[in-house]
């Protein structure tokens, strides 16, 4: 990765602090990032990327605050935005909300903080469980002894202490799915895949061996099995704790596991996917005076499931006025600065269809066509349901009892 500064700025430039790792570019460089970044914006080429000279600038946005780390090498640009966003979550952990605020008013624990994050330009201790062993917002009331650093910063597994006890040994499994489907105004799925992340919430004494089991089609074909019921994930992405080149080998998910909450993997699945949720839209205008839209929505999943919190987001011209709803459950609100018509349903019970419809002035239709017709979005969750159809059991190994669930 090889970082020389990482900075914080506000919204106006300012920088409200930073940490020179490698002395090799002029702090004062810092000043050339936000006016650059107005010009792209003015132009239309905003960049995540700003060169200026031999100096590049990789920066994020968080709130009303600016994450930037300037280089003047040529880095591993994913490694880079990897530890920005890991910094936005390690930030978050400590102060619930990263903004201006909070870092000037824990300046001295954000500093030691990028202290520990990062070492002469490499990312070095980034879990935040570990650093709030030894990093705490009450540094000034700490004993002597409490100061040292815990020995899992050096230790082999850096991601777990040593001497963890629990009277009931206990492990959580959350299988979380989301589907991305884009269907056409005839009707036809256009793109669909599934991204999915196990998580896991372990209460368990010493240093536990756990092994995951999946219905993973590699491993099915390795073994010789039936591929009937297997998925194919891509884009596979595990915890550091996994031991990789065992997976390599046989595809074998074996791992001592940080403790407490934690995402063991992450994984895509290409396939094709049917709207669970399905929306039919009729839009009637009527020339220079008014739009009515009616949003028809049916869920296509088991009837014994339920889906939860649903939103559907319905683009209404940007010159629309005078909105009202009627629909058959949910209530339905108007969102002038999106241009959006959101109805919100509690609870939908699979199998059941429900309707909304919306009656809006409508001084000029004329820009229609500029405008465009942005899609239909559907939001909702579904407890107990995956899509995919993955199946997980894991192996449990504790001194002297070894528990399958």
């Amino acid at each position: 990765m090889s970082a020389s500064a990482v900075f914080i700025l506000d919204l106006k430039g300012k920088v409200l602090i930073c940490r020179n790792y490698k002395g090799e570019v002029d702090m004062a460089e810092i000043d050339h990032f936000l006016p650059l970044l107005m010009q792209q914006e003015e132009e239309g080429l905003l960049s995540p990327v700003i060169v200026h000279g031999t100096v590049n600038f990789l920066w994020i946005k968080h709130s009303n605050l600016y994450l930037v780390v300037i280089t003047n090498k040529n880095s591993n640009a994913a490694l880079v935005y990897t530890f920005l966003y890991k910094l936005v979550e390690v930030f978050t952990e400590y102060f619930k909300e990263l903004e201006e605020e909070s870092i000037q008013d824990n300046f001295v624990v954000v500093y030691e903080l990028l202290d520990e994050l990062m070492d002469f330009g490499f990312p070095q201790t980034t879990d935040s469980k570990i650093l709030q062993e030894y990093i705490t917002q009450e540094g000034t009331k700490l004993e002597v002894a409490k100061t040292k650093v815990p020995t899992t910063v050096t230790n082999a597994v850096s991601w777990r202490s040593e001497g963890i006890k629990y009277k009931k040994n206990e492990v959580f499994i959350d299988v979380i799915e989301s589907i991305n489907v884009l269907v056409n105004a005839n009707g036809n799925v256009m793109s669909s895949d599934i991204v999915g992340s196990i998580k896991l919430k372990t209460m368990l004494s010493g240093m536990p061996e756990l092994r995951l089991g999946l219905n993973d089609r590699a491993l099915f074909a390795l073994t010789g099995r039936d591929k009937g019921k297997s998925v194919a994930m891509e884009d596979v992405k595990f915890h550091q704790c996994v031991r990789l080149s065992r997976f390599d080998s046989d595809r074998t998910i074996s791992f001592i596991p940080p403790d407490g909450e934690s995402e063991l993997m992450s994984y895509r699945i290409n396939t094709q996917v049917k709207p669970l949720i399905w929306i039919e839209s009729v839009i009637e205008r009527f020339s220079h005076s008014r739009v009515e839209i009616m949003v028809k929505a049916k869920g296509h999943f088991k009837k014994q499931s339920v889906a939860n919190n649903v939103e559907v987001k319905v683009p209404v011209p940007s010159d629309a006025d005078s909105p009202k709803f009627k629909t058959t459950t949910g209530h339905a609100k108007y969102v002038p600065e999106k241009n959006l018509v959101v109805w919100t349903i509690k609870s939908f019970p699979g199998g059941k269809e429900f309707l909304m419809r919306a009656h809006f002035g409508l001084p000029s239709v004329e820009n229609d066509e500029a405008e465009g017709r942005p899609p239909i979005t559907v939001n909702f969750e579904i407890p107990y349901f995956t899509v995919s159809g993955i199946q997980v059991c894991i192996v449990l190994q504790l001194a002297g009892w070894e528990g399958y669930a």
